[in-house]
């Protein structure tokens, strides 16, 4: 199948997909593509960027008859709200020819009615995080015992962000009988396990080798000490806008991404996405970046799998990721549709083995700039990075010069007690009765005892 008139599908998607520009079918897509459409379990495996979503999609939607009941046929499961909308964006593009009906359904937004009137109007098909979800569906509004389909999209990130427990509890409130689709950039343990427990001989492919690099992305590192050199080593890149015309800048946590916006001297052409924000201003900003209006977008790795914005030219991990294949999800996101695209790590002297883990899942060696000479590297940290010592110091037999003053007082006789040993039942049994004379005869002893009293 080298084009997408090989697969054989409906008119109506053939016109949709001529209207995207799509050519040819990515290799994720051409391996999903029959055997999704066959009904059977399936698992696909394939780095960010490669098309996993239209993967899916089109068997499902090649598949999916009109229908005017109320009751959702298809459940598309998601970890981050960005992603969600994005999926329902993908679906109304492929069926603007076709009859179907989907909705979004996420959390981040404090009103929860609009989505279950939209819900309770009818859907074919459902994408959703698993808490909204989930919370609508015992609600009583959505029904989940007409799905035929369900896809978990970015599976492994779903796993790490602690939802396999609301992904059982969705599992119940739907029929046994089912053909489970599941995407992910990774195989873990986690995703391993959670195959094995509710497919049923699914088929699996695997296009790359889990954590290898994506061939047309180059990859660098600087080495810097802390936060605030870091974030003057950035000022200086950032300033070549040429060459860094979109940048997409990764941090570990939330309070250090507003940190860096802050710090960064181009405050005007930046914006700042995560979990914190509300989802208004997750949207606005997403939309100034890729409209170009913002050339650098702070996020944290919450939103890197909902992310899906064309010509990134780099992708800028200020901190090294804990988990190993989340380097492999934030630098996915450039070089897409066989463009060229460049990573940047910073690496600081802690993070060292953290970056000799990622190095070791792709089985390549970051190559190490060396440090511009005319970038500050500064003392100042951050109150995170500071060391804190204790203040009181440590009392011992050798520590005799401290100065023991008026609050120092001597133990009244009560408080030295030391407390009693705590026996067990079966010990102080054994201590009262001792071993006995036959086996049982606890009774003859307990005679001896008291006739030598």
């Amino acid at each position: 199948m080298n084009t997408f008139e090989d697969f054989k599908i409906k008119s109506q998607l053939q016109n949709a997909i001529a209207d995207l520009g799509f050519d040819k079918p990515t290799p994720i897509q051409q391996e999903s593509f029959s055997p999704i459409l066959s009904g059977t379990d399936f698992v696909g495996i394939a780095q960010t960027g490669t098309g996993k979503t239209i993967a899916y999609l089109l068997p499902i939607l090649q598949d999916l008859k009109y229908s005017d009941q109320i009751n959702p046929r298809v459940l598309i499961l998601a970890p981050t709200r960005e992603l969600v909308i994005q999926i329902v964006e993908q679906i109304e593009k492929l069926t603007q020819y076709i009859s179907i009906r989907v909705v979004g359904v996420f959390g981040g937004t404090n009103n929860i009615n609009p989505q279950k009137v939209a819900v309770a109007q009818g859907a074919d098909i459902i994408v959703g995080t698993p808490r909204r979800l989930y919370d609508i569906a015992i609600s009583k509004v959505l029904s989940l015992k007409s799905i035929k389909k369900l896809v978990i999209d970015e599976v492994d990130i779903m796993l790490d962000f602690g939802y396999k427990t609301q992904l059982k509890n969705i599992f119940e409130l739907m029929p046994i009988k089912r053909q489970n689709i599941l995407f992910s950039a990774t195989m873990t343990d986690y995703v391993d396990e959670l195959t094995s427990d509710f497919l049923i001989t699914p088929i699996r492919k695997t296009i790359s080798i889990s954590g290898t690099p994506l061939n047309n992305i180059s990859q660098e590192c600087f080495e810097a000490p802390n936060f605030y050199t870091k974030a003057n080593l950035l000022n200086h890149l950032l300033e070549d806008k040429e060459e860094f015309s979109k940048v997409l800048i990764f941090v570990g946590t939330k309070v250090d991404a507003d940190r860096l916006y802050e710090t960064l001297n181009f405050e005007d052409e930046s914006s700042v996405i995560h979990a914190g924000k509300e989802q208004n201003h997750r949207t606005k900003s997403i939309e100034k970046f890729e409209s170009g209006k913002s050339r650098i977008l702070i996020a944290t790795d919450v939103v890197s799998r909902g992310i899906d914005i064309e010509k990134i030219s780099t992708v800028i991990s200020f901190d090294t990721p804990f988990y190993p294949e989340n380097y492999i999800h934030r630098i996915g996101r450039t070089g897409r549709a066989n463009q060229q695209g460049r990573a940047i790590l910073l690496c600081s002297e802690k993070e060292i083995e953290l970056r000799e883990a990622i190095e070791g899942l792709m089985k390549y060696s970051i190559p190490v700039n060396e440090f511009p000479e005319e970038v500050e590297i500064t003392s100042r940290l951050t109150p995170e990075e500071e060391y804190k010592p204790t203040n009181e110091p440590e009392l011992s037999e050798k520590n005799t010069s401290i100065k023991v003053g008026a609050s120092f007082h001597e133990k009244k006789a009560k408080n030295k007690k030391v407390n009693a040993e705590r026996k067990s039942y079966n010990k102080i049994l054994k201590e009262k009765f001792k071993k006995p004379l036959r086996r049982g005869d606890k009774i003859q002893n307990m005679k001896k005892k008291n006739k030598k009293r």
